[in-house]
Formats: C-alpha cells, structure tokens, sequence
C-alpha cells in the first residue's frame, strides 16, 4: 500500500487509488467536474489540479495513480493559481443565467467558482452559443451550458448500458446530445440530471416550479418496486414536486429509476379525497360516518368465511397488519397480497428464504455466473440489473436467462422459453454453475407467478441445491419481487390457500359475500355481482370503480411506514407531506371501522400498532437486513412444470401501478418510448 504526503500529512491508501482520492483521506477538499465515484475516469475538466513536487506543471489528481514518496500540496500558491484559471476558461462561455437556472442553489459550478474562482474574467470575446437539444420528457436542455465533463456520457455508457448519450465535434465546437436527437430510452436516464454539475441537463417536469430553499426534504423508500431503493421527497405545501435518491451502497447507490423518480408526481391527480358511496349504481360523496354505516350494512350477518380482502402492492405492513388483524376480529383468514396469483409463500412453502432474493442486491455484482429464470431485471428491478451488469462488464460474468429474448444492456445467451429445461439445463450451462465460485440462481415472477409456480419454484430450488447452494456466506438462489409490499406481506402470513384466484372464484360463485380492496389494483375483479366490496385507496383506479364504498386513504408519501425489500431488508419511510381532503392513513381509518363494527382494535396511534408487530414478528420491529436462514424448503404440492412458454410479468415499465398511471410525464414516456413513435410537438416547442 503506497504512503504519500499530503500538505505535511502522511497517509496510506489502497494500491490503485489516486491522488484525489489519498488527498481525501487526508480530509483535503478537492474540487472537481467530471470526475464522479461511481464512473470511469475521464480527466477532462482539470479543476481537481493539485502541486506535486518534481513535477514540472500541476497535474490532475484524479487520474494520477498515488505512488509511494509523493509530495502533494493541495493548498500552494501554485494549486490556487492553476483553478483560478482553469475555472476562468471553464466561464469563457458559460451564460451569466444563474437567476433563471434551474439548477440554482444546488450548482457545483456556483459554488467553486465562489471558492476557487478568480472573481473577475480577462475575457472579452463573445461567448459560444449552443443550440439545445431534445432528450425527451425527463431531461430539459441547455446545451450553451455545458461544461464538457461528460458525465452523463460515461453514465450512459457505463451503468445504464444504453449508449444513447454522445458527444459530436471537437475542441469549441463539442457538443453533447442524443443519437439523432431522440429521447433517451433507459428507465435510468433522470440519474443524469443529477449527474450534470451544471444546468446544461435539468428536470423537464421541475422546471421552473421551486428552488431548493424552498422544499421541505422528508427521507423515504421508494414503492415503485421491490428493491426499496433510498429517495428523498422535496415538497412545498400539500404537493411533492420532485423525487431524488440518498445514497444507500447496499441498495441502490446513487441512483434511482425514471419510474421512481417521476411516477410520484401522480400523487396530485385522480385522487380520493372523500367517501364514497354507491347509490342505484353510482357512486355518490358521503361522509366518513355514512361510509362506515354503509359497510356495516353490507357486512351485517356475514360470518367470517365469506369475508375476504387482497392487499395492493403499495402497501406498508402496518397497514396489512391492521387489515389482517380487522378481519381476525370478524372470524376471517381470507386475505391475501398476492395480485399476481404468486405461488410463494403461505401454503406453497413456509421457508421464509423461499422467497427472499436470497443472493443480496450489493452482492449480486461480484457474482460469475448468472441464471435468470422468468424475468427481465431491466423492467422489473432496474437497479438490480445494473448489478448484474456491473458483474458482467467488470467480473466478466457470464449470464443466462430461461425467457424471451430481449436487451438486457449486456451479454445474455438466451435459453428459450421453455420451464421444463430447468431441471435439465444444457451440460454448458450446468457446468458453469457448479463450476462458479458465486453463482446466482433468479427466479422472476415470469415463472413463480402463473399456474404451475410453485413446481418451478421447486425446480429452481432444486438446482440450487444440486449447485451447492450456500457457500462461504453466499446464497445462490433468489426471488426477484416487483411488488413492494410482498415481502412483508408474506412476513406477516397475509396469505390464503388458493391465493387471490381462489377468493374470486369463491365470489363468483356466491360462497364469499364481502370483499375488501385495499389498494389493490392490478386485478380484474369483474362485476362481481352480489359481492358488498370496499375499496381502501389513494387513486380512482381499477379498484375503486367496482367498489361499492370507497374509504379515501394516505399514499405511501403521506404515512410514516415500514416497507421490507425483496433482499428482506427493513427500512423505514417518513410522512413528506399530509393526505388531500378526507383521507386518512389506512390503519387509522381500520382501527375507526373496528368501532363501528363492533370488533375494537387495541391500539390507539401508530406506536402502538407497531409495538404490536413487534411482538409477533420481530425482526419487523427493527431497521435492518433480516436474511432468511437457507434449508432446503419443501414445496407443497409442487406438481409438475406445463409446456405454457414463459412470459415476463411487466409489459410498460412506465405503468405499473395507480400513482404512475395518473403521473403524466410517465404517460408521456410511455407514449414516447414503448410508443410506435415520437410524439408529434407543437411548433412552439
């Protein structure tokens, strides 16, 4: 390990590391543009020069391997002379727009231009100007403002995979833009926003609304998939106006999906925000005392067995727990959180690793061999396919996938569509696993989500078992969620036998009377007649149109709640903003209910509620990854696996569940990206 000295102070770094870096470990600020963590180095901006001794010139400390004996000063008369300059080339053409930019308030080139600038220019030319470019509904551009760092380039390039992003030109006449001016395609392409030092690439849908001073920023989990990426909801008032990622190495990095980012913004539209009641076949307004008369109504002399509920996939456990509990007071077990028709969980296997992603998000990069079994990663778990691409562009991993053929952003050799393959996979593909030193197994809901799910669960187990499945603190095998409330849904046993297909069977043919949809909107329900249905909800969607009552209920961003991700981790999400109107948080408007009903449950507030999770299911009362113990789990009545072709669960990424189908600018991504074509634009635009 090389030792340097940094401005009189001696420090050891990791072989391989830089300059930057070891002057970093010495808690020296160095100030820099294109260079980023998470990206390869490009050494272009040259604001991060620095005085080593013996070297005729400053040199750039982020592509300098540190070696041992180096002399750096990072504070000389020499480092400070060198960025002075550097920053008033960097301004030569940069517009003096700071009042109207976007970026204001939170703009690298601001603040070092503050702290190592000059303060004055020598120039007196004219300043370049740029054309902007058109990179579709997400990303706003300024082009004249571009520093040339090519972040969002490398980003494109590297962890995205999707090589859209590019730079034409040379010298002065550089310019950054997409292939032909089209819209970025990648489900990641908002991370460049946050990428860009400048305001050359901003928010489209954020333009202009707010600046940073004026937001009030709320920690959160972000529910549009299963992997509980790390967010931050920035409101002002009763609305949430943009969405950005915290760092969380173990889960998402720095990045977060299009989805996560702009599916929130459908918070504000379609929204419940009183009672519902339907009256001669309309719904009516009615107040909460109306609604809860009229589900005492529609329950009044049901007994248990013919009342169900299906939870969303939106839900925190609290919430689940509450229901689970309402319905444990009227004598019913029929619930269930399985819209999908999942065979996981609950009667198909009591093992609690049988459907966890037993393998670990952050590990998943360091795997060498890769199966994917019923899934596209890229629609389903964006973040979770840049580790299994990172695992390939760097580890040289080889991956394979049971699936229809699509791009994945790296090398994949498709194995066809047929399940029954998995317990007698090519001798190429066998070898490789048992060969590996960290194989990964992933079944997607492509393949445990359909009829015969539980006998390719059990294939799957199977094989990992044959491959050897634990080793050295490394799980092979995994189940790759899309839903955020499964996890903890399947923690806390909100199951049923015969899961969701069962219970509407069962309402079809009269056997159960009462159904609750507590946000749960990803089934065709049907008329359903003589079925009393209430929805508990955020959104008039799919749910709420065939309800009888509708009980307006918080979003995921205006409850405090507990969300487990796919890996089981636990985590926490906080209140950003309050609910519109009448609605309520969906325990509160439950515990209400229970009184009404007769059938009280014992807790007051939410503290409560939780110390009551607790003390059933423990691991649920702590912030932590709580992995599950691998055994070779049985599976119940596994069957045998059909010659049905598998197909994956997510057809239109953009759309998944009722918030992002009322956000527009996913409307527009869908139309635009999954479209037959571009969007035709006003000529004003």
């Amino acid at each position: 390990m090389p030792k340097l000295t940094v401005d009189g102070i001696e420090v050891e770094v990791p072989a391989g590391a830089t300059v930057l870096q070891a002057c970093e470990m010495a808690g020296k600020e160095i100030p820099r543009f294109c260079y980023h963590e998470r990206l390869s180095i490009a050494g272009n901006c040259r604001m991060c020069l620095v005085e080593m001794e013996k070297s005729p010139k400053p040199i750039a400390s982020c592509a300098m391997p540190a070696a041992d004996g180096q002399v750096i000063k990072t504070d000389s008369a020499t480092t400070k002379k060198a960025r002075e300059g550097v920053m008033e080339f960097l301004l030569i053409n940069h517009p003096l727009d700071c009042p109207i930019c976007d970026q204001g308030g939170e703009c690298d080139l601001q603040d070092q231009a503050l702290n190592y600038g000059r303060g004055r220019s020598r120039y007196q030319e004219n300043k370049r100007a740029v054309t902007e470019k058109y990179m579709g509904p997400i990303i706003k551009t300024v082009m004249t403002r571009c520093i040339h760092c090519t972040r969002c380039v490398r980003f494109a390039e590297e962890v995205a995979g999707v090589e859209e992003i590019g730079a034409v030109g040379r010298g002065e006449n550089m310019q950054i833009t997409t292939y032909l001016e089209k819209a970025a395609t990648s489900e990641l392409s908002g991370n460049v926003i946050d990428l860009c030092p400048v305001g050359a690439l901003t928010s489209k849908p954020y333009a202009f609304e707010a600046r940073p001073w004026e937001l009030v920023k709320t920690n959160g989990v972000d529910v549009m998939d299963a992997i509980g990426s790390n967010v931050r909801y920035d409101a002002r008032g009763p609305q949430i106006l943009r969405v950005l990622p915290r760092v969380n190495d173990d889960i998402n990095e720095e990045w977060i999906s299009d989805k996560s980012r702009y599916g929130p913004l459908g918070l504000m539209k379609r929204r419940l925000d009183t009672p519902y009641v339907r009256e001669n076949g309309k719904l009516k307004r009615a107040t909460w005392n109306q609604a809860f008369a009229a589900v005492k109504a529609g329950l009044s002399g049901l007994s248990g067995d013919q009342i169900g509920a299906i939870a969303g996939d939106l839900l925190d456990v609290e919430s689940m727990v509450a229901m689970k509990d309402l319905l444990g007071k009227l004598g019913s077990s029929r619930h269930d959180c399985r819209q999908d028709g999942a065979q996981l969980g609950g009667e198909i296997s009591g093992a609690r690793a049988s459907y966890l992603f037993n393998v670990g998000i952050a590990n998943l990069e360091t795997a060498d061999v890769v199966l994917l079994i019923g899934t596209n990663p890229r629609w389903e778990a964006p973040l979770v396919n840049t580790r299994i691409r990172k695992a390939v562009r760097k580890g040289r991993a080889k991956a394979y996938s049971i699936g229809p053929d699509i791009d994945l952003t790296y090398p994949v050799e498709f194995l066809g569509t047929d399940l029954t393959q998995i317990g007698n996979l090519p001798a190429a593909v066998m070898e490789a696993l048992k060969g590996a030193e960290r194989p990964a197994i992933i079944v997607g809901p492509g393949a445990f989500a359909r009829a015969d799910g539980a006998a390719v669960l059990g294939a799957a187990q199977k094989l990992a078992t044959n491959v050897n499945a634990v080793r050295d603190g490394w799980t092979v095998f995994g189940v790759l969620h899309t839903a955020a409330s499964r996890v903890g849904g399947l923690d806390i046993g909100f199951t049923s036998k015969g899961g969701v297909d069962a219970m509407l069977t069962e309402a079809e043919n009269g056997t159960l009377k009462a159904l609750f949809l507590h946000g749960a909107d990803e089934i065709d329900t049907g008329p359903l007649p003589g079925v009393f249905k209430v929805y508990i909800g955020h959104h008039g969607d799919r749910g709420a149109h065939v309800a009888d009552v509708i009980l307006p209920a918080a979003s995921f961003a205006e409850k405090s709640g507990t969300y487990v991700n796919m890996e089981g981790r636990v985590q926490r999400s906080l209140r950003a903003v309050f609910p519109p109107g009448d609605a309520r948080e969906d325990w509160a408007i439950l515990r209400a209910l229970s009184d009404v009903l007769g059938q009280t449950l014992p807790y007051d507030d939410h503290d409560a509620l939780r110390e009551r999770i607790a003390g059933e299911w423990a691991h649920l009362g702590r912030t932590a990854l709580a992995a599950a113990e691998w055994t070779d789990f049985e599976i119940s009545a596994s069957g045998t696996i059909g010659d049905t072709p598998v197909a994956y669960a997510i057809d239109n990424f953009y759309m998944t569940n009722p918030v992002a189908r009322a956000s527009e600018v996913m409307q527009e991504c869908a139309a635009i990206v999954l479209g037959d074509g571009e969007t035709v634009r006003e000529a004003a635009e």
